[in-house]
């Protein structure tokens, strides 16, 4: 089985899981690179783990998904994904503790 042909039965599974009530999915350490999750519904999933680099989460619902110990994806992908406050709280944290003495970010 080829790379591709595994990641786009991966993104078939992980999307198959979110249109079927990925709510409250259990996706613990589930490898989603590159995974196309756009729109996906992962209210209250668990990502704990999930390795979500380059996933596309363009408007994915993450509210009340544990994502702890994951990524999420620092480019464009993941534009507009709907977050609850312990999301944009841990978000925000980990932004805060960045160590740049650059004046302008200053």
């Amino acid at each position: 089985m080829t790379r591709e042909e595994l990641k786009d039965i991966l993104t078939n599974h992980a999307r198959w899981i979110a249109a079927a009530g990925g709510a409250r999915a259990d996706l613990r350490g589930a490898n989603l690179i590159e995974a196309d999750l756009r729109n996906a519904d992962l209210r209250e999933a668990d990502l704990r783990g999930a390795d979500l680099r380059g996933a596309n989460l363009i408007g994915a619902n993450l509210r009340g998904a544990n994502l702890d110990y994951s990524a999420l994806p620092l480019w464009c992908g993941s534009f507009d994904v709907k977050v609850d406050k312990r999301i944009a709280s841990q978000i925000a944290y980990h932004f805060c503790r960045l160590d740049c003495d650059d004046p302008e970010f200053i």
